[in-house]
């Protein structure tokens, strides 16, 4: 069992929340507002989820998912420096700028991206980037697409990719679905998949998806 917490109570980080603390991991899930820090079940008879606020998550968990809104993560995270130092940040978001309907029209960070901005100011922390290329839902239930998803993986740090393997599987990923492209400045490249998104989501509507490998 591995304390993992998540930074960010909304879609993304619930959902994450709710498939660790199933598989046996101890999660806390850290909300902006500082609160007391209290329990709430999963489900009636499943695994319970602490909550807390976001700098204590960052200090107490040993792996710490970003699920915060990519366009305001580097501030949130940056002043998380000391809590972080030593942990695994598992970067999911994507830093977009919104067009007119409130889709993602355009990067904060063209030429780079978000995950190696984040590892810049936090250096002795390990930032991986996955599951960044699909709807939320597919995170935790690759399975539902009716073809195998990709699941890209980008840092630095071997062994911190290896662990974050580790977690994927934890959330129905097999190993043939994830790709390590390698260090983290590959990240730029999966960030980017991030502008055809609403193109498909205009037509389609918020259907499963996944951006993906086909071989």
């Amino acid at each position: 069992m591995t304390s993992i917490g998540i930074l960010g109570a909304g879609r993304v980080g619930t959902s994450l929340a709710d498939k660790l603390a199933a598989t046996g991991h101890h999660v806390t899930l850290g909300r902006r507002s500082p609160m007391r820090e209290t329990t709430a079940p999963v489900e009636a008879t499943g695994p319970r989820i602490a909550f807390a606020d976001q700098r204590t998550t960052a200090r107490t968990a040993d792996i710490v998912i970003n699920a915060t809104p990519g366009d305001s993560a580097l501030d949130r995270l940056a002043g998380l420096r000391t809590e972080l130092a030593g942990k695994i940040l598992v970067d999911v978001s994507n830093a977009t700028r919104d067009a007119a309907d409130g889709l993602p029209g355009d990067l904060c960070y063209p030429g780079s991206s978000l995950a190696e901005h984040l590892q810049a100011a936090l250096p002795d922390t390990r930032v991986v980037k996955t599951l960044n290329t699909m709807l939320f839902t597919v995170m935790t239930a690759p399975d539902i697409l009716a073809v195998p998803p990709t699941a890209y993986l980008s840092g630095n740090d071997e062994h911190a990719k290896k662990t974050v393997t580790g977690l994927l599987g934890d959330l129905g990923w097999q190993p043939a679905w994830i790709e390590d492209l390698g260090d983290i400045t590959t990240a730029r490249a999966t960030e980017a998949m991030i502008l055809v998104v609403p193109h498909v989501l205009r037509r389609t509507g918020f259907r499963p998806f996944a951006v993906s490998l086909a071989r």
